[in-house]
């Protein structure tokens, strides 16, 4: 079997070679024609130029781990953020159609409005509050549309020890800072990219398997909490291994997100009900404490 991997680069992307490793012939492609064999292209940017890729590798699955997830950012480039987002998967979908290949994505929480206190289904409404948002929708309907076998997941809050992430960031404002304002009413669960590249590489070898369990999945840690409580969770682990923090978890001050104004609008309820995926493929999730100490394991210094 032959599996072209897409976005390489990301913190999905770099676990995704990990995990896919075992599965078969695995086809890195990284956005620069010079380092990737034959001088293919995984540009984004170039429509023509992947699909090409596509019809030249003629992989048995295309394993698309690159987006556009610069959240705020995409506000102020829509068009740039559907390409990547939208469009671009789109062709990979119908690349895959025409060579009967599956096709695996990865979309986000964002896609929901973030109402009420309930963890959403994979049935539930989508009303996305940002540009990100909906062009991540906009891609999985792409896909939906070319009649690819695929398997979307939907997960939310990604962090590694691979990358910039929310981890990285508390770490580095608890070493510089004494006080840090976190926002409190935004809630999720953290989820680790080894998680999402692991269930992945599972989610694939059984499906390849049993062609009806294709289709959209929710994929996220067990458990949630806030962006505050996940700041707090990093900088009391942190403080417990014994790094020379300034930051005490004490004095990390819960905020609303009014309190911290962004371009985009975030969902304050990023809660995602993944019984389907853990039925189908009988998977238990680790909760994400599990996750976020492996993150941390990664990140600091023994």
């Amino acid at each position: 079997m032959k599996i072209l991997l897409l976005g390489t680069d990301g913190q999905v992307g770099w676990e995704l070679q990990r995990s896919l490793a075992p599965l078969g012939e695995l086809v890195v492609m990284g956005l620069d024609r010079a380092t990737n064999p034959g001088g293919l292209s995984g540009d984004f940017t170039q429509l023509d130029a992947l699909a090409e890729t596509v019809r030249t590798v003629r992989p048995d699955v295309i394993v698309n781990a690159a987006a556009h997830t610069a959240v705020d950012k995409a506000e102020s480039e829509p068009e740039f953020a559907r390409l990547l987002n939208a469009e671009a998967p789109g062709v990979l979908a119908d690349e895959a159609q025409k060579l009967g290949a599956w096709l695996v994505h990865y979309s986000t929480d964002y896609v929901f409005d973030g109402s009420g206190e309930q963890a959403r289904d994979e049935q539930a409404a989508t009303a996305p509050l940002s540009v990100y948002g909906r062009s991540k929708l906009a891609g999985e309907a792409l896909i939906r549309a070319s009649g690819c076998k695929h398997l979307i997941f939907r997960t939310s809050w990604v962090h590694s020890g691979h990358g910039g992430n929310f981890v990285r960031s508390i770490l580095r404002l608890a070493a510089q800072r004494e006080q840090l304002n976190v926002v409190a009413d935004q809630i999720g669960a953290p989820t680790s990219a080894d998680l999402l590249a692991d269930v992945t590489g599972h989610a694939l070898r059984q499906a390849l398997q049993q062609p009806e369990l294709a289709g959209l999945y929710h994929l996220s840690a067990a458990g949630h909490t806030s962006w505050h409580g996940f700041a707090s969770f990093i900088v009391e682990q942190a403080l417990a291994r014994g790094q020379a923090l300034l930051l005490r978890p004490e004095a990390v001050t819960p905020i609303p997100s009014t309190g911290y104004p962004t371009p985009a609008r975030r969902p304050l309820n990023s809660r995602l009900d993944c019984s389907k995926l853990m039925r189908n493929f009988d998977l238990n999730l680790p909760t994400w404490q599990q996750g976020a100490l492996r993150t941390l394991q990664q990140l600091l210094p023994t």
